[in-house]
């Protein structure tokens, strides 16, 4: 980005095509990211794997609502996506941990700043 550009936002600085291609949408790193971080768990479990590792039942009991099964599929989708990393802890019996990796930990950066706008201007989109 030029100096004359430091002022406008990422997403701005670059003319997008009108109408926008499917192809170009479904190639954009920014939607691939939205589809795999945008579900109803993964921000959540990111944010609470922010505070500290946590074993799985512990992630189970500290977030309402969220079966075991739909954990179970977030963690290693986070897994796989690197975000997460998975720990087989040698107890007995054996016990598994789950914490952010370096790629989840950046990420909780740019989720601070979504929650903050969305603290500052939820009201409008409340029904």
């Amino acid at each position: 980005m030029s100096a004359a550009h430091t002022r406008v936002p990422s997403v701005l600085a670059h003319e997008l095509p009108r109408p926008v291609p499917q192809a170009e949408m479904a190639a954009c790193p920014v939607t691939e990211v939205f589809r795999r971080v945008g579900d109803r768990w993964s921000m959540l479990l990111v944010i609470v794997l922010g505070t500290r590792p946590y074993r799985y039942n512990e992630l189970h009991r500290a977030i309402e609502g969220i079966s075991q099964r739909m954990l179970t599929r977030t963690l290693r989708g986070l897994e796989t996506d690197g975000l997460v990393h998975r720990e087989v802890l040698p107890t007995v019996p054996p016990s598994v941990e789950y914490s952010l990796t370096p790629l989840g930990a950046s990420l909780l950066g740019p989720l601070s700043g979504l929650a903050d706008w969305a603290v500052e201007h939820g009201d409008r989109f409340r029904r």
